[in-house]
């Protein structure tokens, strides 16, 4: 963090404070005297209080928070978009809009109808526009780019709010309080330094002081947010690596379980058709069964068919006895005459 000194503090006029009788009694503790009308600011305090102001908006900045720069008075107008330009935070060193915070839904629109003209004016759109209508939307243009040029790209409110002129910026100063949005602010010997969170005491009526305290501030800020982004960087990267390992880790294991997803498939396919052999050589053995059995119940039927159309065989009769035959006598023979 660079170092702001009493020497740095004492060139650039910060230890100026306003004309005595033009002065807030509560800033009188960060007052160190008086010399020729004119309150001398205690540049020690000064010292103290920058480098706090310096370490919180470094802490805001590295966690990626949004410092907003607000300095719309004359002396503060460069200072102010230079230092805001320097560490790439929004800025307003024009006119507050009242809203700007408190209602910055309505601010986001009109920042979009920033954008849309630009981006008209960039295609030659706007030129294709009637005359009438050109003119209203060129000079929407102008008027949006001075009030809004500053916060195009501030996408929300901001985490932090430093300010130059309190009582030149009290509206930001309220809007901030109310969003509970904390304040830094270089307050001089005729500003309230009740609503501000982070007090500077210091001139704000001259250039160079405004032109100090702002670079101080947006040197810490760039720094931070070069850190941020570095470790969001090496954050992404470090996501990125974790997502190829997880998904290549991932495409292993869907390798692995469609893998052995195969091999159970294609076991369950070898035990499938192993079985479905056994069923089918039952289901022939089977067939064959019925088949032998449908040809013996054939056979049998048609044996019994044949045996229902042979003819009936008669018994044989009994034997019969026959009587005994009454004896025959025999008749004398006659006498053969010898012939002479």
């Amino acid at each position: 963090m660079a170092a702001n000194g009493i020497r740095e503090l004492l060139e650039a006029g910060v230890h100026f404070g306003h004309q005595t009788r033009r002065w807030d009694p509560r800033m009188r503790r960060y007052i160190h005297g008086e010399a020729q009308g004119i309150y001398i600011i205690d540049l020690l305090q000064t010292e103290v209080l920058l480098e706090k102001a310096k370490s919180f908006a470094q802490e805001t900045a590295r966690r990626g928070g949004v410092v907003l720069f607000v300095g719309t008075k004359k002396q503060a107008r460069d200072a102010v978009k230079n230092a805001a330009d320097a560490c790439d935070m929004p800025y307003v060193n024009h006119r507050w809009l009242g809203g700007l915070l408190t209602n910055f839904q309505t601010i986001s629109r009109r920042i979009k109808r920033l954008h849309d003209l630009e981006r008209y004016a960039a295609e030659g759109q706007l030129a294709l526009l009637p005359t009438k209508e050109r003119m209203s939307a060129e000079a929407d243009l102008v008027k949006l780019r001075a009030n809004l040029g500053g916060v195009r790209n501030m996408t929300r409110t901001p985490d932090a709010v430093v300010v130059f002129d309190v009582n030149t910026e009290v509206i930001a100063v309220a809007e901030s309080n109310r969003l509970r949005i904390p304040v830094i602010g270089l307050v001089d010997t005729n500003c309230d330094p009740t609503n501000i969170d982070f007090v500077i005491p210091g001139n704000d009526d001259a250039m160079r002081s405004c032109e100090l305290i702002a670079n101080a501030i947006s040197s810490v800020v760039a720094d931070a947010q070069g850190q941020y982004r570095a470790e969001e960087a090496a954050a992404k990267a470090a996501a990125e690596a974790k997502a190829l390992a997880e998904k290549e880790e991932r495409e292993k294991r869907e390798a692995t379980e469609a893998a052995r997803r195969l091999a159970v498939e294609e076991e369950a396919a070898t035990k499938a058709a192993a079985q479905a052999v056994v069923i089918e050589a039952a289901e022939a053995e089977k067939a064959r069964a019925e088949a032998e059995e449908a040809v013996r119940a054939a056979v049998a039927e048609r044996a019994a068919a044949e045996a229902e159309a042979a003819p009936v065989e008669e018994a044989p009769a009994a034997p019969v006895e026959e009587a005994p035959a009454a004896p025959v006598e025999e008749a004398p023979a006659a006498p053969v005459e010898e012939s002479a």
